[in-house]
């Protein structure tokens, strides 16, 4: 076979980034060719070139880029996390610290759909007991009047919490906590999409601040927590 061969052989079993955005699009509609463009900059994934200078990416690399986009989505963690949990699972298919594999996570947000009585008996808890997280702004419906993923997530959440005692109006708390830290997160990381360059870069690089506060933020509550309870002699 020969070179020319070979290169147009490998091209047809791989694809090019715009391939590969659109299926990626399909699961993470906030996804740009820019935001993928990054976290090849990153070292998150490292697709092939061609002798031209383009991009190929294999199977393999599409799928480490839905993990990486899951991860960020639903675990806020940081990129350098992120690369060194990939790294080690490559090994083991095991997201390490976590005990749950890449193919685990929930789905792209917005296709879980729900009314308030489905959500209620998915979570095991009573329609007036949603309403009334939802009366305190713990959960909402999308534009579309439907509940989604993270509303189930935070339902399941207080469900095992009630299990504890713990009502509504305790947990009301943890939404003005909520409000106020995104509201710096997203003040904070302002700067970063005033960078120069390509406007959709900036947008991306500005967006991964926010994952990286909203990470380090998460981080910092579970470590001033276990400090607290350690230090009072209750854990």
């Amino acid at each position: 076979m020969s070179a020319s061969e070979a290169a147009e052989s490998s091209n047809k079993s791989t694809l090019s980034i715009g391939e590969v955005h659109s299926l990626l699009k399909r699961d993470f509609p906030d996804v740009t060719i820019s935001k993928i463009r990054f976290l090849e900059t990153e070292g998150l994934v490292i697709p092939a070139r061609t002798a031209s200078g383009y991009r190929r990416f294999t199977d393999d690399d599409v799928r480490r880029l839905r993990d990486v986009l899951t991860l960020q989505r639903d675990q806020y963690l940081p990129l350098k996390v992120i690369r060194e949990q990939l790294d080690h699972s490559a090994e083991n298919t095991v997201i390490a610290g976590s005990g749950m594999r890449p193919e685990d996570f929930r789905p792209g947000a917005g296709r879980l759909r729900l009314t308030r009585a489905e959500l209620a008996e998915m979570t095991q808890l009573d329609e007036s007991y949603v309403a009334e997280l939802e009366e305190l702004g713990l959960v909402w419906v999308s534009p579309a009047g439907h509940y989604d993923e993270d509303a189930a997530t935070i339902c399941q959440l207080a469900a095992r919490l009630a299990g504890f005692g713990f009502e509504g109006r305790h947990m009301r708390s943890f939404r003005v906590v909520a409000d106020r830290e995104s509201g710096l997160i997203e003040q904070m990381a302002t700067p970063f999409g005033r960078t120069t360059g390509r406007e959709g870069d900036s947008k991306v690089r500005s967006q991964e601040a926010i994952r990286e506060i909203a990470a380090l933020f998460v981080q910092l509550h579970a470590s001033l927590l276990r400090a607290e309870l350690t230090r009072a002699g209750k854990a």
